[in-house]
């Protein structure tokens, strides 16, 4: 029973993952490559900031993105190129994203 439970939450992790990199190469990478990310004055400086960055962003391409969805962006652009420890509205994501 342990190991199903595990095994779940990973793909569960694992999808969402795959949600926020699907997210961001099917609607982002066309303006966005990797120098985006590395400029020295990038509007990113934290967790809460790269969240916002993703949001504004997501609006002004009118994608109607949910928070879930603005969260798993926000999550893919951090684990490749941030680094950013996690902010208050990941921390309340992931709180929710366990309860179900």
């Amino acid at each position: 029973m342990f190991a199903s439970v595990t095994l779940g939450a990973h793909a569960a992790a694992v999808d969402e993952e795959s949600r926020g990199e699907l997210l961001y190469t099917t609607h982002c990478i066309a303006c966005h490559t990797t120098h985006v990310h590395w400029r020295d004055q990038r509007l990113a400086k934290d967790w809460n900031s790269l969240a916002g960055q993703v949001r504004r962003w997501q609006g002004n391409a009118g994608l109607r993105w949910d928070d879930e969805d603005i969260a798993a962006v926000t999550r893919y652009l951090n684990t490749l190129y941030y680094h950013f420890p996690a902010g208050s509205e990941e921390k309340t994501i992931s709180m929710r994203s366990k309860a179900r």
